[in-house]
């Protein structure tokens, strides 16, 4: 902290505390520093302490679903333009898209990269809002409160465990603590090169995070309601207004132009009314009321390694009720309580709300898209700071309190019950977050999808140069294919981290020698058709350019199947290959092998014939979907623990 920033932290002495005459020998002048520095020696300990604790749980999570995505697109493209400014599903982030462009290049699953950026991420937050809660209050004890939540909340849990989320988020909240402590300083000097630092940490939050516009708007907010004397000049709201609509500018002409996974552009529409007051309601009492009190206490696991909120509802109810009253007796005491409320409700509605509102609640529901925490992670920054603006006088703020003090033989005891009634909630609260985070670090997190990359890895440095392998979809805990469609392909996820060429192929076609494919725990096996099988009586059947009719065990429906089709030839030849209507044409060897022919179509039988007029013997068909062989040698024997 600067000298100017530590003499905006510092009470004036008009605001210092009064205090017991001090004894005879002692320096009365030192206390209030000494004071201080315990605070600030306090807080430091704390942060500490968090981050100690979060290491224990970040450091058992991995990169999931479209973690894989992104880096893999980084691969694919140079630092550019269209690449990092494509919004991906109401997303512009720029800054989160260069960060997994280096990643594929830094190893490209480096976890423990990941998790020293996460912990250093958490802790700039974290003194980020130490630094804006001592200008605000000034180093007291009472800024331990919001800061103690900030730094215990349950509602970062879910999103720590998710890299995309995390370099979203956490780089808002730190640009958001520190564009709001250089506004507290704008205000309370006039300086212009405060605001410019305002406007500097805005547009790095832009860079990462679609919420950004809104810390202007909160500037503005808490400039108006906590310092109406402040110095204001007209420059720096027009500097402010000039960002924001700059941001909208390249916003929505992205937003509109951006080619989604689908092939598609992005329409924006607002869902049905009763679709959208029902998910609004879910999140504010299902996710954010009991997170900010230390819940949800349960959670429901959507896959091995994520997991919503799932409270249970008499604690959700409970908790709506605690925060009534929290609420209530801040409007009774604070006599600008009821903005810093107000402000909070308006971001939860405009920032956290309406754009999942518009973007994603049709395909998610109401029920499921409210209970998803990590939309409501990035609040926590500003629910610590409503929290402080609610219950503790801003320095310098004229007539903070609504009620006046209590008569001189009430004075002793209610004083007393003011000033340590949040003992029992922040324990409460303390016990609550400690038992939520733990329920969800019973998951197991990260450890299957690592252990899929890395027995992929393994199998992929054993595997034959140029190997032919299967390019099938991994399962869907590592990449959903019904959300990330190609980019779910093993040579997507795995192809980035095999050491020696191989060729990855979607379709099977002519005598591809061996074969291979990814089971479900990343280990290589041959390819087996599982389906049918047509034998041949006498080893093999003659067939020429009339076509010979092979009867299927039983009738298969229109799609898309694999003839494996054996033969043994004088000379190389060329077959086609018929089922229903459907026809391909593909290439035979030379002496004994096997080759493969894809069609699209059904029938009963299956028809061969030779297209440039030899004789090729036919052995045994198999009809069905290329899959690795249950029975076939793994590559490595067991998969890689992570």
């Amino acid at each position: 902290m600067t000298s100017e920033e530590a003499a905006a932290a510092r009470p004036r002495q008009d605001e210092q505390p009064v205090t017991a005459r001090p004894r005879q020998g002692e320096e009365p002048a030192a206390r209030p520093r000494q004071h201080g520095d315990i605070v600030l020696a306090a807080a430091i300990a704390m942060i500490a302490v968090q981050l100690v604790w979060r290491f224990d749980f970040i450091r058992r999570t991995y990169f999931r679903q479209d973690d894989f995505t992104f880096i893999a697109r980084g691969l694919e493209h140079g630092l550019t333009w269209d690449y990092l400014m494509r919004v991906d599903y109401g997303h512009l982030m720029p800054g989160p898209f260069a960060i997994h462009w280096a990643m594929g290049r830094a190893g490209v699953y480096n976890d423990v990269l990941a998790h020293l950026v996460t912990l250093g991420l958490l802790a700039a937050a974290a003194f980020a809002l130490l630094r804006l809660l001592r200008l605000l209050f000034g180093t007291r004890p009472a800024i331990l409160v919001p800061l103690g939540f900030y730094l215990l909340t349950p509602l970062l849990v879910s999103s720590l465990s998710w890299w995309a989320v995390v370099i979203e988020t956490l780089p808002f909240q730190i640009a958001l603590a520190m564009a709001l402590g250089s506004q507290v300083l704008h205000a309370r000097t006039g300086r212009f090169r405060h605001a410019l630092a305002v406007a500097a940490w805005a547009v790095f939050a832009m860079v990462f995070f679609v919420k950004a516009p809104f810390i202007l708007v909160l500037a503005f907010v808490l400039t108006i309601g906590w310092f109406p004397g402040a110095r204001r000049r007209a420059g720096a709201w027009l500097l402010y207004l000039a960002v924001v609509a700059g941001y909208a500018v390249v916003f929505f002409r992205q937003l509109f132009t951006s080619v989604q996974l689908t092939n598609d552009t992005v329409r924006p529409a607002f869902p049905d009314p009763g679709v959208a007051v029902s998910f609004a309601w879910k999140l504010l009492s299902a996710a954010l009321v009991p997170g900010a009190l230390g819940g949800p206490w349960q959670w429901y696991p959507i896959s091995e390694d994520y997991a919503i909120a799932a409270a249970p509802r008499a604690l959700a109810w409970a908790a709506l009720g605690v925060a009534v009253v929290a609420v209530g007796v801040s409007l009774w005491y604070r006599r600008r309580a009821w903005l810093a409320w107000l402000t909070l409700l308006g971001y939860f509605v405009l920032a956290d709300v309406v754009p999942v509102m518009i973007g994603r609640i049709v395909q998610l529901g109401p029920d499921l898209g409210g209970q998803e925490l990590r939309y409501v992670s990035s609040t926590a920054m500003l629910l610590a700071v409503v929290i402080g603006l609610a219950y503790i006088p801003v320095l310098g703020e004229p007539d903070p309190w609504r009620r006046p003090a209590p008569g001189p033989r009430r004075l002793p005891r209610v004083r007393a019950a003011l000033r340590y009634a949040w003992v029992p909630v922040a324990a409460a609260f303390t016990a609550g977050s400690v038992w939520t985070a733990v329920a969800y670090a019973r998951m197991p997190l990260g450890d299957h999808v690592k252990s899929y990359v890395a027995t992929g890895r393994a199998a992929l440095a054993r595997a034959p140069i140029n190997a032919v392998i299967l390019d099938a979809h991994v399962p869907a805990r590592v990449v959903l294919p019904l959300f990330f469609r190609d980019y779910a392909l093993v040579s997507r996820v795995l192809g980035p981290v095999a050491p020696n060429p191989v060729t990855w192929t979607r379709r099977l076609t002519g005598p591809v020698a061996n074969p291979l494919a990814f089971d479900d725990a990343g280990r290589l096996r041959p390819v087996d058709i599982q389906g049918m099988t047509i034998p041949q009586r006498g080893g093999c059947t003659p067939v020429s350019s009339r076509e010979k009719r092979f009867r299927l065990p039983a009738a298969v429906p229109d799609g898309e199947w694999t003839v494996q089709v054996g033969y043994l030839n004088p000379t190389p030849s060329t077959i086609a290959v018929r089922l229903g209507g459907a026809v391909t044409t593909v290439p035979a060897g030379k002496d004994f092998g096997w080759t493969f022919a894809t069609v699209d179509g059904g029938g009963s039988d299956v028809g061969i014939r030779t297209t440039d007029g030899r004789t090729v013997c036919v052995g045994e068909i198999r009809l069905g979907v290329p899959r690795p062989a249950a029975n076939g040698t793994p590559t490595p024997l067991q998969p890689v623990s992570p």
